[in-house]
Formats: structure tokens, C-alpha cells, sequence
């Protein structure tokens, strides 16, 4: 939770300093999010890498497990998709793209500003990319204070399913807790997979 206020915070500040200092830092902006995009995506391969169950997790990935992340991610393209209906200013693409961040708040948000604004603007893509950061915050709030919820009315692999990309990190012990020691390994494959996907995803939903 410490963290996700920590986020909202450095959203507001930046908010705030744009408004004040936006002329002056105008081409320090412009070029400052390829470079962070770059060291998101590092990240995600470190994280990964990292790992030192990774070789053992490879060596156990079954049919059954690599279900669940698939099954998350039509799920969430199926709610995405139905909730463009209500969103009369953005497309299909453009509410499935926000899904796709799958908790990963920091990258989607940063990706799809980056994709969007050459088809339709700096102003447009940057609403879009906060719009994807506070969907993907508030995914993950939603999984850590919902967890006993999903558990109790879904079974053990919802909320793996719910938390997306931070299973396999932030959204972790409490997964453990409600769900039972036995989920860690279905979880980390979960978190590795969507992890792997948002990039791809966004890309391809963003063109």
C-alpha cells in the first residue's frame, strides 16, 4: 500500500511541476520516457532473471499451469472490450491496451503514452497513459485488499488471476495466505508470463 501512495504522489508532483515548469523542461519530457522505457523493460529481465527458483520453474511449467495467465488474459480483453461500450471516447483497442498493463502500472502507462502519441497526439496519449496508470494501481489495490473475496467465492486461482503481472512479487504473501504455500510456483509462472506480454500486447493493440 506504501508503495501505490508513493506512486500517486510522484503522479501528482509531476502533474504539478508540468503545470508550473512545462515550457522549460518541454525537451528534457520529450526524450526522458524512451530512455526510462528502456530501464523499465531492463527491469522486467532482471526481475526475471533474478529469480532463483527461475531454472525450476522452467523445468515444471506444464499445459495446466501456462492456462492460467492465457485465461487471465482473455478474461481481462473480455471485460476491456465490454467496457468500451461505455466509454464512448476511447476504441476497443484502446480500453484493451489499459487492461493489458496487467497490474504492471509503471510500463503500460509509459508504453502506451509513448505508442499512442504519434497517432494522435501529446495531449490524447497522455490522458490515455493516465488513465493506465490508475486502472492498473487500482488492479492492483483491488487484489491485495480483495484477495479473502476472491478466494472464498472463486477459489485459490482467482486471486492469482486478479493481481495480473504482481503475482509473481507485491501481490505475493498475501496470494500466499489466502490461497495456501502450494499456489507460489502457479503464481511466479502467472507473474513471468503477463510480465512477458504487456510489452507485446500493448504494442500490438496500439497500432
Amino acid at each position: 500500500m506504501k508503495s501505490n501512495l508513493i506512486v500517486i504522489l510522484c503522479f501528482g508532483s509531476g502533474i504539478c511541476l508540468g503545470m508550473t515548469y512545462g515550457h522549460q523542461i518541454a525537451d528534457m519530457i520529450q526524450s526522458l520516457p524512451t530512455y526510462l522505457l528502456y530501464a523499465l523493460i531492463l527491469q522486467v529481465g532482471l526481475n526475471i532473471g533474478a529469480n532463483g527458483e527461475l531454472g525450476i520453474l522452467i523445468r515444471n511449467i506444464s499445459p495446466t499451469t501456462i492456462l492460467l495467465p492465457l485465461f487471465t488474459i482473455a478474461g481481462t480483453l473480455i471485460a476491456t472490450t465490454l467496457a468500451s461500450f461505455l466509454l464512448a471516447d476511447w476504441s476497443a483497442p484502446d480500453c484493451m491496451a489499459v487492461g493489458c498493463g496487467f497490474g504492471y502500472y509503471s510500463l503500460s502507462s509509459l508504453l502506451i503514452t509513448q505508442l499512442k502519441e504519434p497517432a494522435v497526439g501529446i495531449e490524447i496519449a497522455a490522458q490515455l497513459g493516465a488513465i493506465t496508470l490508475l486502472a492498473n494501481i487500482i488492479r492492483e489495490v483491488t487484489a491485495l485488499i480483495g484477495a479473502p473475496w476472491f478466494m472464498k467465492f472463486f477459489g485459490k486461482f482467482a486471486p492469482v488471476a486478479a493481481a495480473g503481472s504482481p503475482s509473481m512479487d507485491v501481490c505475493l504473501p498475501t496470494i500466499t495466505r489466502y490461497s495456501g504455500k502450494g499456489i507460489v510456483p502457479i503464481a511466479l509462472i502467472h507473474g513471468v508470463v503477463l510480465d512477458l506480454s504487456v510489452p507485446v500486447l500493448i504494442s500490438f493493440l496500439c497500432q
